[in-house]
């Protein structure tokens, strides 16, 4: 790979076809200039009038919507699904965006808050104006985010309140397709139609997660789950429940777990290990329409209530088989996995800034978040990358421009590297440019170091560049 090697961004959007090649040239800017500038403004972006208008035109075309922007990265997602091997886990969970606007007309609403009394001591409640998004983020057992593969975005015109609502109608007789729930089993089925190869996939939720309706469709798709379970189902032959006949499962092992107490401090949990697969029944407004299932229950939970933190109490249920200990403790270090979403959610809001964007409508912010979202999961790939691929080489991440303004301003310690430099070595110097100390006994860098350390990288490699052309007139 030369310095006139194709940028990770045209490999990225490879996929993408939007309604013409305008819009095709303007997303690619679109992502370089702000990858670039990972946190700033559109204005700061662009760096000029003709360039922010461009870009406040492309966010306001109605002929460009977020499966269009993301077209290209969920292919490449696929490509990386397609050269990983083993089981993926699809994680899903769903964050909010919120925003001051004095009117939520043209945002819409995510939920209304208590905010106070007034004078007359009467409760204010606060119409919190913003986004929802739903997203899978496909990751290795490593931890290695391969991308995207799904995506939803929607806002509320009218909060309905769940107790209100459960005074007027059960829930769990309402179809599913009719409440907002169902964004999980759509995930599910846009997932196994990207990837190809539903065998692989563990999908993995968090309690808001426990719908039968999701068991059900991933045994009908031929696709695997784990979710932290919270309902007690029927089980057996209906006359008992789940708890019930977990009861006296016996403890099959015990387990280990890093905690950190009320003030921080690091402690040392250990945990009874339970399994058991148990038939369970579906909801009794809906036995009529699903089958039962049997399906594994892992139970992971201290003993005693600790004094100084909350009990651990993991309650998992999965179509995968366990049988042994040694397979229960493996699936709850893929459950714990899921805070690799929220690390992702993460980038989004800190590192992006999505939630300061001034934007005016809801359709205008979701396309400017489906950008956000290419560019977060490329600071975590490189930041995860680093990790767990330390060895491989450097032009799997970065260009051989950049490789040589890197040895050029942070130079190696003597005898360090051989000839053929492993990628963890310009990887830690980008990190360096954002403020990574690199100390002895320092963990690996994160996110924010790393996209700061990319920012500046851009900079450089322009100013190299310019003057390049300035020294060569």
């Amino acid at each position: 790979m030369d310095g006139t090697a194709t940028p990770w961004f045209d490999e990225e959007l490879a996929g993408c076809r939007l309604a013409d090649k305008r819009l095709d040239r303007r997303l690619r800017q679109l992502v370089e200039r702000m990858g670039g500038s990972i946190g700033a403004s559109i204005p700061l972006a662009c760096q000029d009038w003709a360039n922010t208008k461009a870009a406040y035109r492309f966010f306001s075309n109605d002929r460009v919507g977020e499966a269009d922007i993301l077209a290209g990265h969920f292919q490449s997602t696929r490509g990386r699904f397609v050269a990983a091997s083993g089981p993926i886990l699809v994680l899903q969970d769903t964050t909010e965006f919120t925003y001051q606007r004095e009117s939520t007309d043209a945002i819409g609403m995510t939920y209304r808050i208590n905010s106070g009394k007034d004078k007359a001591v009467r409760f204010r409640m606060h119409t919190v104006c913003g986004l929802l998004m739903h997203s899978s983020l496909a990751v290795t057992l490593d931890g290695l985010p391969l991308g995207l593969s799904a995506i939803k975005f929607w806002t509320r015109s009218k909060f309905k309140g769940t107790a209100a609502l459960k005074k007027k109608i059960n829930p769990t007789r309402v179809p599913i397709e009719q409440n907002e729930s169902f964004r999980w089993l759509e995930n599910i089925r846009q997932s196994v139609a990207l990837l190809g190869d539903p065998g692989r996939c563990v999908h993995i939720g968090d309690r808001e997660s426990d719908i039968y309706e999701l068991f059900c469709m991933a045994h009908d798709l031929g696709t695997h789950f784990l979710v932290r379970t919270c309902v007690d189902r029927l089980a057996g032959d209906g006359n008992h429940t789940i708890v019930a006949e977990m009861t006296d499962a016996p403890v099959k092992g015990f387990h280990e777990i890093e905690v950190r107490d009320d003030k921080g401090n690091r402690d040392i949990a250990t945990v009874e290990i339970r399994y058991r697969r148990i038939r369970v029944l579906p909801p009794i407004g809906k036995q009529k329409r699903y089958p039962a299932l049997d399906l594994t229950i892992i139970y992971a939970q201290e003993p005693n209530e600790p004094q100084n933190r909350p009990r651990i109490d993991w309650k998992l249920i999965t179509d995968l088989p366990v049988q042994s200990a040694a397979d229960a403790i493996d699936k709850l270090h893929w459950y714990a996995m899921r805070w690799k979403i929220e690390v992702f959610h993460k980038i989004l809001k800190s590192g992006c800034r999505a939630e300061e964007a001034r934007l005016r409508t809801a359709e205008r912010l979701v396309r400017l978040i489906a950008v956000f979202c290419i560019l977060a999961w490329r600071v975590f790939w490189m930041t995860m990358i680093n990790r767990t691929t330390p060895g491989a080489k450097p032009q799997l991440a970065i260009t051989a421009v950049e490789m040589k303004l890197l040895d050029r301003l942070i130079a190696d310690k003597p005898a360090q590297f051989g000839e053929l430099k492993p990628l963890s070595s310009y990887l830690t110097k980008i990190a360096r440019l954002g403020g990574y100390l690199a100390r002895a006994k320092d963990p690996p860098p994160g996110n924010i170091v790393m996209w700061r350390g990319l920012s500046r990288l851009t900079d450089i490699t322009l100013g190299a560049a310019i003057a390049a052309e300035l020294m060569g007139n």
